[in-house]
């Protein structure tokens, strides 16, 4: 009989809620697709194998090719131009005969006849520079591509074939698993402009006449040959960056002799190429670990940038498990070093700069590159390389191995903004950090953008906070590092945005609307609030470093993170990525609505009405507690006072079946409330309810996302406090992206509108 009583009692409180029989909703929804925004990953995600493991891990038979070069390389200084000789030798690690091979010509995006501007939409505008007006209209355009003047095998020739920024590579014989192909090309490009014509390499050329070279995408490259999709030879536009395979090279770059230079690797003939007094400095440079040791001053580039020397040196580099090579030489080089300490090792933080980036670059920049490197070994592996160099170059922010190019130029007379200041803070950060993603952990750049840049993003808003307190004298009288990608507010303004110009983060990036956005901040952000609201940041580092180790020298996919950070942390995050990085939908949580309410022993009439309906009496129920909404028909006033003393039935049950010291023990809240959330956005989120009470004491209260798993527009919860509760407020550190915060608090705030008609068109999905 007992038992029947709860059925009976379930049955009846079923019907009070919903106002529908079983029958009823059953006919109002017949069936449907899986739309739950909780359900698991396995459409979209490849399906685990022997190469990539369901843990997120390398599989066991798990491989990568390796491209060793072996290169000669001369600088034409005069003549801006480039010529190279390189000879590759390409191990075939995959258990699959290769017929041909796949080399990247990068530097055929700025040839005369590249189709790359063809695909730029344009338009006739009422004004233009100057400068990008005759560029556009009447000059015949650069030719930068490379000329490619043999290619060979054993003093052979052999058959090639260019498609744009790829070179086919017929081979005498199919390559097969475990075997080796060695060949060589012979080439040569004229440098472009990278100032007035843009790009990621080449000059500037100064007021003297001289000219800083940075380089980059210089040579020839092998494609990347993997289990995932095969060749990567994927076509460069220009703006999705590069698929590179891991390799040793020897290179030898031939510069005239009053350059300075430095590159990717460790420097083979020193002695050859420093003077005494710089072989100094370097020794000192070795030991100072608080600041940088000058290696070449200002004074003495201003004395090389007087003449032209005719003679040349040739700098020999060595370095191993490196997926690309860069340098940077000129004669203006002021140059700075100081070792860090990583792990058990020192490694050496580089700065090259013209006289134009002081007195900015010579007091921060090398204490920047130091910082970053501390700051990203904490979060994934301890920095493997020798060095890290820092390079000015105006309007530039681009990365290789050990080395990378930065903006932030002070005004004419030395003085700078904080926009400048905090400008290439924020890009010395951000390059370096490239060393680890995706220069180690090597993913596709070509065709995810954001697993290059959204996640480099995402430590580098660590990293500038460790910057920050590290040294506080360079924010004063900030007392926080100003970042401008990962706090969730500052992607509000884009996630609210017309759905029409919005990709989802799983888009290749050449086909996105706001490539910023979308490859840097929205990811980047993303991670923030995994790790500061959803997961903490114990089991996110974990779960992080573990990605970053797996990962390290290897290729992985978007699979493989987001596997490894569920698998490391025993969190389910399949709803977040599949919100946040698979859709455009928003976060959007709001307080929908509060009702008050007073315990007592009285049934309501709604109760009554539904057990005379049954034919059941009060006798037939267990014994009960009741709820009566403040301001309904059954709420009299003398309800306000009443206490949990006053329900003889909670009085009975309690005197009954507990003991005396349980009875101590036991709260006795005073107010009762039944607060519903509602969530108009389609990205599921925790709530984060922060309660106000009468006495001005405050209460926050995290509710997991997972609290949304059946309920997608609406979720309720019933408070009982001992206090009065005065003021809710959702989310009130702004953490979770919410577009639209005119919801978020009770008693409702005047709405501001300015979602209003957003919200109606993303509701529900």
């Amino acid at each position: 009989m007992k038992l029947l009583k709860h059925f009976f009692l379930a049955a009846i409180f079923l019907v009070a809620g919903t106002g529908f029989s079983q029958e009823e909703e059953e006919a109002r929804d017949p069936g449907h697709y899986n739309n739950n925004s909780f359900k698991q990953l396995y459409e979209e995600f490849s399906t685990p194998n022997q190469y990539r493991s369901a843990s997120g891990a390398p599989g066991p038979q798990y491989y990568q090719q390796q491209a060793d070069y072996v290169m000669d390389i001369v600088l034409d200084d005069k003549n801006k131009k480039l010529s190279g000789y390189e000879t590759i030798t390409y191990t075939n690690n995959s258990p699959d005969v290769l017929e041909y091979l796949w080399v990247q010509l990068d530097q055929n995006v700025r040839s005369r006849d590249s189709k790359s501007p063809l695909i730029q939409s344009s338009r006739a505008a009422s004004y233009d520079m100057t400068s990008s007006f005759v560029n556009e209209h009447m000059s015949e355009g650069f030719d930068g591509g490379f000329n490619i003047q043999e290619v060979k095998a054993n003093g052979s020739s052999l058959d090639y074939t260019i498609n744009r920024t790829m070179m086919r590579v017929e081979m005498p014989e199919e390559l097969k698993p475990g075997g080796k192909f060695t060949f060589s090309i012979k080439w040569w490009y004229n440098i472009n402009d990278h100032v007035n014509g843009r790009g990621r390499s080449g000059y500037e050329e100064f007021a003297d006449g001289n000219r800083a070279y940075v380089i980059a995408q210089f040579f020839p490259r092998m494609a990347v040959y993997n289990d995932v999709e095969g060749w990567q030879n994927s076509q460069f536009w220009g703006r999705d960056e590069f698929a590179l395979a891991f390799g040793d090279y020897e290179v030898s770059i031939t510069v005239p002799a009053d350059h300075v230079l430095d590159g990717t690797g460790a420097l083979q003939n020193r002695k050859d190429v420093f003077s005494k007094e710089m072989m100094n400095r370097y020794n000192d440079a070795k030991k100072s670990y608080d600041k940088p040791v000058i290696i070449v001053t200002q004074d003495e580039a201003d004395a090389a940038s007087t003449s032209y020397d005719d003679n040349t040196k040739t700098w020999k580099f060595k370095a191993e498990n490196v997926r690309d090579y860069a340098f940077a030489t000129s004669r203006r080089f002021i140059w700075d070093m100081m070792a860090v300490k990583i792990g058990d090792k020192d490694v050496m933080a580089v700065s090259m700069y013209p006289k134009e980036g002081n007195p900015l670059w010579e007091e921060w920049s090398t204490r920047v590159v130091a910082s970053t490197l501390i700051s990203y070994s904490r979060m994934t592996f301890d920095y493997p390389y020798p060095k890290a160099i820092s390079v000015h170059a105006k309007n530039q922010g681009m990365e290789y191995p050990m080395i990378c190019w930065n903006y932030g130029r002070p005004d004419e007379d030395g003085t700078y903004s904080d926009r400048t200041k905090y400008g290439m803070f924020g890009v010395v950060i951000h390059e370096i950090g490239h060393n680890y993603f995706p220069m180690i952990v090597n993913s596709d750049e070509r065709q995810w953008t954001w697993m290059d840049e959204g996640i480099n993003t995402f430590v580098q808003y660590v990293a500038e906070q460790d910057f920050g307190e590290l040294y506080p004298e360079a924010i004063a009288p900030n007392k926080k590092y100003p970042s401008r990608r990962g706090p969730a507010k500052n992607i509000v303004g884009y996630m609210s945005g017309d759905q029409a110009s919005l990709a989802p983060i799983m888009t290749k990036g050449l086909n996105t609307f706001n490539f910023g956005a979308n490859g840097y901040s929205k990811p980047a952000t993303g991670l923030n609030i995994l790790r500061e609201t959803i997961m903490g940041r114990d089991l996110f580092d974990y779960a992080f470093k573990t990605y970053a180790q797996r990962w390290m020298f290897k290729h992985p996919s978007p699979e493989d993170f987001f596997r490894s950070m569920e698998d490391a942390s025993a969190v389910d995050l399949d709803w977040f990525w599949r919100g946040w990085f698979f859709t455009t939908n928003v976060v959007d949580i709001g307080v929908k609505d509060v009702k008050k309410y007073y315990v007592t022993s009285k049934m309501s009439t709604e109760i009554k009405e539904i057990m005379e309906a049954r034919g059941m009496t009060e006798s037939d129920l267990p014994s009960l507690v009741y709820l009566i909404e403040e301001g309904s028909e059954d709420f009299e006033e003398s309800m306000r006072d009443a206490t949990l003393d006053d329900v003889s039935t909670l009085q009975e049950y309690i005197m009954d079946n507990l003991e005396p010291d349980e009875r101590a023990n036991l709260k006795k809240p005073t107010f009762f409330y039944e607060v519903t959330f509602e969530k108009p956005g389609g990205i599921p989120m925790p709530i984060i309810a922060e309660y106000t009470y009468s006495d001005g004491s405050t209460e926050r209260i995290t509710y997991p996302a997972q609290i949304w798993k059946t309920r997608s527009e609406s979720v309720g919860k019933v408070i009982a406090s001992d206090k009065e509760i005065t003021k809710i407020v959702v989310d009130p550190d702004e953490e979770t992206a919410d577009i639209d915060t005119s919801n978020n608090s009770w008693p409702k705030t005047e709405k501001v509108g300015e979602f209003d008609s957003f919200k109606k068109n993303v509701k529900g999905q």
